[in-house]
């Protein structure tokens, strides 16, 4: 272990990076064997970089703050300590884990269930857009690890009776700088206060901002810093390019770009939800496997776009930036930003969605006539100039007819959804807004919904 490097000031990230020729296994960095063997089930053969510099520091008893670009193991960084800790001294509601969006909830807990199967950790999840009754019962059945998104906690320390964290032993806060961004700050300051003092804390974050480090000085006691990457920056595996196109062919171009890297799975950012669905039904016209995902939907079919997307069951996923944050789906190639973030700092972790874990990916950058001041900033912020997508311009032409008839369809879709959605809701005053439902409602309420149709 890395002993007489403990001092609480930020200069330790360079000297374990030299070591890591001999400290190959997780073993040598102090993991006990039933762990170590988790991580050879999982194919975790040798450690990252984060991971060979916060683990041994971590099993210490440090707190520590990880900066390191996604895709860098850094869920595997803080995991395994806990789980160490945990086998030393077993009891319930051990750690709580914060994370600004749903889905990375579900994966970081996939991956404790996955690292603790032997062992029997149980953990529970505590997002918005689900049951709450449920989440309390197994609130009640005391979790070792809660992985839970701030607002959604709070309701539940607040109204669940019997439910406290007083016990708490490790407090995580993953991709801290977007639970700040978020606006969850008063909700984080709630949590700290009805958390005990003596906690050892873990803050991760691919980028330091202002109000990290405000966070950092309330939440954490002399810290360690780890960083793999000091600069923002982006994976060297990563091929990213531009595209200048006039904004009203953005459309035809991304069918173009589609159908030339044909065979690949893609991620496309929009930057609204009802872009987002507007494009999912637009390439779905014409015949692309397109699904959306983004803050409107409601959770399970959230999560079901997902599954069909990490199942290879849809090569195309459309997301608003609920998605670019530590989602770990392994087979991405493309990334495609068809709207550029207004965040410089967004687009390290949307294109962080491809090339992860060494394996190789490709960004594509729509920039319209009102983008370029953007564009520039972010060449500014990873320090590079990208280079121009080749396209050719009269092959994209030609696809303008079918796009423009696609788009007309996808306006009409788009019109008749939301005209469903209100009426469904005058009808049964829900808010459900699945097919299936729509249908038992018209035998429901006695063809009312014909009525109008007729009308």
């Amino acid at each position: 272990m890395a002993a007489p490097e403990e001092r609480g000031s930020p200069t330790e990230a360079s000297q374990p990076v030299m070591e890591e020729e001999e400290t190959k296994t997780f073993k040598d960095l102090g993991v006990t064997d039933v762990l170590c063997e988790a991580c050879d089930q999982l194919g975790w053969t040798k450690p990252t970089k984060i991971q060979i510099e916060a683990i041994p520091l971590a099993l210490q008893g440090r707190d520590i703050i990880g900066l390191a670009e996604t895709g860098s193991g850094k869920t595997g960084a803080f995991a395994l300590p806990i789980l160490n800790a945990l086998l030393e001294t077993p009891q319930r509601l051990f750690a709580l884990v914060l994370t600004p969006t749903r889905e990375l909830a579900f994966q970081i807990s996939e991956q404790f269930e996955a690292l603790g199967s032997s062992i029997g950790v149980q953990s529970a999840v505590i997002v918005g857009g689900i049951d709450s009754m449920s989440q309390s019962l197994a609130l009640a059945k005391k979790p070792h690890i809660i992985i839970a998104t701030p607002g959604r906690l709070i309701d539940h320390l607040e109204n669940t009776k019997g439910f406290n964290l007083r016990a708490l032993k490790y407090l995580v806060m993953d991709e801290a700088d977007r639970i700040l961004n978020m606006d969850f700050e008063t909700e984080v300051d709630k949590i700290l206060k009805v958390i005990p003092r003596d906690r050892k804390t873990f803050l991760f974050s691919a980028t330091m901002t202002k109000k990290v480090q405000k966070l950092q000085r309330a939440a954490l006691k002399n810290p360690v810093k780890c960083a793999v990457s000091s600069k923002y920056q982006t994976v060297e595996k990563l091929q990213q390019y531009y595209i200048f196109i006039p904004s009203k062919f953005k459309d035809t171009y991304l069918v173009y770009i589609l159908n030339e890297l044909a065979g690949n799975s893609f991620m496309i950012f929009c930057s609204t939800c009802n872009n987002t669905q507007r494009t999912a039904l637009l390439l779905r016209n014409l015949g692309f496997t397109a699904i959306p995902l983004h803050g409107q939907m409601s959770q399970s079919k959230r999560l079901g776009s997902l599954n069909k997307f990490k199942a290879k069951a849809r090569s195309i996923l459309l997301a608003t930036d609920v998605a670019s944050r530590g989602l770990d789906i392994p087979h991405v190639d493309v990334v495609v930003n068809f709207d550029i973030p207004t965040h410089s700092k967004d687009y390290i972790h949307r294109v962080g969605r491809t090339a992860r874990a060494g394996r190789s990916g490709k960004a594509i950058t729509f920039v319209t006539q009102y983008d370029v001041e953007l564009f520039q900033r972010i060449e500014h912020l990873i320090g590079k100039k990208l280079p121009v997508f080749p396209t050719q311009d009269d092959e994209v032409m030609m696809l303008t007819e079918r796009v423009a008839e696609a788009q007309r369809f996808a306006r009409m879709e788009l019109r008749e959804h939301g005209e469903k959605k209100k009426r469904s809701r005058e009808d049964a005053g829900d808010n459900d807004d699945t097919e299936g439902a729509i249908g038992v409602r018209n035998k429901v309420a006695g063809g009312k919904m014909k009525k109008q149709k007729g009308r």
